[in-house]
């Protein structure tokens, strides 16, 4: 270990998913500085190991920036840390698993199905609730003049004008999107990841199960 002072920069992101239970530093964090040869040892670092047979419940773990800090200055207590990442992170371990294709299949098409009925629903439930039929009559009336017969152009502008106004709020269709900004529900599902991170963070640290300096 050299006694010369060496600068290093480490990014820790606010969650990270490992298939591996042994963690290392380069699992959670990225790194640079002055010294190439601290940061490839430092990469190979164990920070942590789940338990071989743990619970689902024990695949997830808290720890703080400055135990990582406290860990690698155990091994050059010369180094110059300066954090540009996270104070509290997450780590999620997902054991690796043989999927099975069948499985997902089945999930894949039950959710289309649930997701079909469910949307299927929620428009028929909103058009009885505003009495769209009778709106569709009494502006057909007011526009032309008499009476409607059934299906009108109002019904069938309706029906092609709502898909593609689906379409063009979620920005999304199929593999393609209408432009390069995230969809709406990207935008919501990073949210919820962060407000999930935040609440793991918070509960281990109210439950004394971070792991952190002493």
């Amino acid at each position: 270990m050299s006694s010369q002072q060496t600068s290093l920069y480490i990014k820790i992101e606010k969650n990270s998913m490992v298939k591996d239970r042994h963690v290392k530093l380069s699992d959670v964090a990225k790194m640079t500085g002055t010294d190439e040869a601290m940061i490839r040892q430092l990469k190979q670092m164990k920070i942590y190991s789940f338990p071989q047979k743990a619970k689902k419940t024990e695949y997830v773990q808290v720890m703080t920036s400055l135990k990582i800090f406290e860990m690698i200055q155990e091994q050059y207590p010369n180094v110059d840390i300066t954090n540009e990442g996270e104070a509290d992170f997450v780590i999620e371990y997902e054991p690796k698993l043989q999927p099975s294709k069948a499985a997902e299949y089945a999930k894949t098409g039950i959710l289309c199905v649930l997701i079909f009925f469910g949307a299927a629903f929620t428009i028929m439930a909103f058009n009885n609730d505003i009495s769209v039929t009778e709106l569709f009559q009494k502006l057909y009336y007011q526009v032309l003049g008499k009476e409607s017969t059934g299906i009108t152009e109002l019904e069938i502008c309706y029906s092609i004008g709502l898909p593609i106004g689906v379409i063009i709020f979620f920005n999304h269709f199929g593999n393609s999107k209408i432009t390069n900004d995230p969809t709406p529900i990207q935008v919501e599902m990073r949210k919820y990841e962060k407000d999930v991170d935040d609440t793991y963070i918070a509960n281990c640290g109210r439950g004394g199960k971070t792991i952190d300096v002493d």
